[in-house]
């Protein structure tokens, strides 16, 4: 569990083929020596398990399913991360609760100047349009932020500009994917929803 607040970013140091998915070596600042092996670190929006530690790097590996429904495919040495630890009980909660499981992936379609910010509109898959609302939150790529806007088919956020500077937004471009995260109770209730359409 995870709060989308950015704490770290980390850089992908390397890539290896293993059986059934990809092992990622990840370099950050990390305290890695309070970070147990077998601890979850959200990356980039994606919940991934520490498998290894040396230095200044951390490993982590990849199933299949995840390098399928998330961006994580098309991560290569020197693509940056967004990095937060897993929340422990008495923690500030900052942001939402996030799980690190990626709803959908989407598309920016748009980055605009809205004085100091910058207003991401952001395409959505049809099934995720559903769990968005205007002041909701969202998740995206791990960093949580407040829906603005909520379409059929994309929404807007505003980023301010220490969230800008502060995560991997600011490497984002015009049709780049992001990994998308609904708050979680917005899945739950569509999901209640469904299974009340179809009775």
């Amino acid at each position: 569990m995870f709060t989308g607040i950015v704490s770290h970013a980390g850089t992908i140091a390397a890539v290896r083929e293993i059986a059934g998915g990809r092992e990622l070596v990840v370099r950050s600042e990390l305290p890695l020596a309070e970070i147990a092996l077998g601890a979850s670190v959200s990356h980039s929006g994606v919940c991934l398990t520490v498998v290894a530690k040396a230095g200044t790097t951390h490993t982590v590996q990849v199933s299949g399913e995840t390098l399928a429904r998330t961006t994580l495919a098309g991560w290569g040495p020197g693509h940056r991360l967004n990095l937060e630890r897993s929340l422990r009980l008495g923690d500030e909660l900052g942001g939402h609760l996030v799980f690190g499981h990626v709803d959908a992936v989407g598309e920016i379609a748009r980055i605009d100047p809205d004085g100091d910010c910058r207003r991401l509109s952001i395409a959505v898959p049809a099934e995720l349009a559903p769990m968005l609302a205007v002041k909701g939150s969202i998740a995206v790529d791990g960093i949580s932020l407040t829906v603005n806007e909520a379409g059929r088919d994309r929404f807007a956020v505003t980023i301010i500009p220490h969230t800008w500077t502060h995560t991997t937004l600011a490497d984002r471009r015009v049709g780049d994917p992001v990994n998308l995260e609904a708050d979680m109770l917005a899945r739950y209730v569509a999901r209640q929803l469904a299974f009340a359409r179809q009775a």
